[in-house]
């Protein structure tokens, strides 16, 4: 499928846009420390937006990958992953601060390295956020695009580093117009000390509407009641 847009967004920075209904996203990794933070509204109304706890709990899961869906916290369905080669994105543990990445990596600002400071993703969400009228109060739990953390029986986190390679993507279909918000600073639990995120390419694309057989929607049935309310909103 031909893109209509493509943009490569560098390590540590940020962007936002309206993807359209029955459109989609593909994410491509450029490396094995991608990270890709994403917040994602409701187009129009953002008082709709992604809700983790309901998108988990719906799909008795702790992580996303083909098959799975973004709910909204009315229910609906915002975004569908219909492809995937990582296999495994944390919807768990939020996103850095100033704080977690001056600890890790020490603290460089633009004034000193231009475009190679050390950025966070809290402070570039609320900065991209502010275009649309949004702000800390906004500011949810997102989803973390090529990073794997796992859970334990006493609910303690693994972070697992290289979960990505070069390549490797995940395509996103709009299920209605949303507003995407994208971060590719260092994930919050990245060991590394070296402040080294790696970019993410960005395509756009057509894609059809999901028929009544769609995987995403069938992999669940709490999946096809959310795309139930989605096209009945639709009528």
């Amino acid at each position: 499928m031909a893109a209509s847009h493509n943009e490569i967004l560098r390590g540590g920075d940020k962007t936002s846009f309206v993807l359209p209904q029955h459109h989609a996203l593909t994410l491509t990794a450029g490396g094995s420390r991608t990270a890709v933070a994403l917040f994602v509204f409701r187009a129009g109304r953002t008082s709709e937006r992604y809700c983790m706890p309901d998108t988990l709990k719906a799909q008795h899961t702790a992580f996303l990958t083909t098959g799975r869906v973004l709910l909204s916290d009315m229910g609906r369905v915002l975004l569908a992953v219909t492809e995937d080669t990582c296999g495994w994105h944390d919807p768990l543990t939020g996103a850095s601060n100033a704080k977690i990445v001056t600890g890790k990596c020490g603290e460089l600002n633009y004034q000193t390295a231009r475009n190679a400071w050390h950025r966070d993703a809290h402070s570039g969400f609320l900065r991209e956020l502010g275009k649309y009228g949004l702000g800390e109060r906004d500011l949810t739990m997102n989803v973390n695009f090529f990073q794997k953390v796992t859970a334990d029986a006493t609910g303690g986190l693994t972070y697992h580093a290289g979960n990505s390679q070069a390549g490797a993507f995940v395509d996103l279909r709009a299920e209605m117009n949303t507003l995407v918000v994208l971060n590719t600073a260092i994930h919050p639990l990245d060991t590394s000390p070296t402040y080294s995120p790696k970019p993410v390419h960005l395509a756009v694309w057509s894609s059809p509407a999901p028929g009544p057989d769609d995987f995403c929607r069938k992999s669940r049935p709490e999946n096809e009641r959310g795309f139930v309310l989605t096209e009945r909103y639709f009528l």
